[in-house]
């Protein structure tokens, strides 16, 4: 009874060309091992290649995953900065207390409501609200100073002093600063 064990041990060998110029059988052996080492050589090259490749592979299909997502964050971005306007002139409405008082109240729960819809919306797709406060530090990255106001105190110096229009960021990159006039000591 044979076993594929016994037949993988038999070794041999085929007589071409190159072996039959090669008479002494340790120099075919030498030369076999040399093959052997050259065609492991070559196999360890085309492993580490395909690796690489493959490796190359799952970093392109990650990146291209984090771009779709960026687009598809950023893509509702001029659609958004159409409605900022509308935004501003809810602002403006609140801001103006005096008129806004004497709008009938349930009117302005009515247009309260409206606004709360509006924002909740954005919200939920990304859009924050940036709404400085009187004596915030001015960071130019979020506030676009539109003036200055003179201040008689030191620690007001380049601080908020006038929020002249909200701003708003999509996703945290900013779609308009909030415009500030900020306060300068002399």
């Amino acid at each position: 009874m044979h076993n594929d064990a016994d037949n993988q041990d038999d070794v041999t060998f085929e007589a071409s060309e190159e072996s039959e110029n090669l008479k002494d059988p340790a120099e075919t052996v030498k030369k076999l091992k040399e093959e052997i080492k050259t065609l492991r050589k070559e196999r360890e090259e085309y492993l580490r290649g395909w690796q690489r490749c493959k490796a190359d592979m799952v970093n392109a299909k990650k990146r291209e995953e984090e771009e779709r997502g960026e687009f598809v964050k950023f893509s509702r971005r001029e659609l958004i900065k159409e409605l900022l306007p509308a935004l501003d002139s809810f602002h403006t409405a609140f801001g103006n207390k005096e008129a806004w008082e004497k709008v009938d109240l349930n009117w302005r729960m009515g247009v309260q409501y409206i606004y709360s819809q509006l924002i909740a919306v954005l919200e939920k797709h990304g859009v924050t609200l940036i709404d400085p406060k009187m004596g915030e530090p001015f960071d130019p990255k979020r506030h676009a100073s539109i003036a200055t106001v003179a201040v008689a105190e030191k620690e007001k110096d380049h601080t908020v002093a006038e929020v002249v229009a909200k701003g708003y960021a999509l996703h945290g990159k900013i779609l308009e600063p909030a415009r500030v006039k900020i306060g300068e000591y002399k």
